[in-house]
């Protein structure tokens, strides 16, 4: 996949977990050995400012 089209597919993918976020009434992050990566972490910022409530698999 050239670099345009897998930029595109990103951005893509975020906005459809963004707009799943914002049907949901809470999100649930799953961070095997507490890591959470940096579309993870921008879905958790979204979730904050949206109200949601948001649970964690481990601390």
């Amino acid at each position: 996949m050239d670099e345009g089209t897998l930029t595109k597919t990103k951005e893509m993918l975020d906005d459809m977990h963004k707009r799943k976020i914002d049907m949901a009434d809470s999100i649930y992050v799953i961070n095997v050995g507490g890591y959470i990566g940096e579309s993870t972490r921008s879905e958790i910022e979204y979730a904050q400012n949206h109200g949601k409530k948001i649970s964690y698999l481990e601390k």
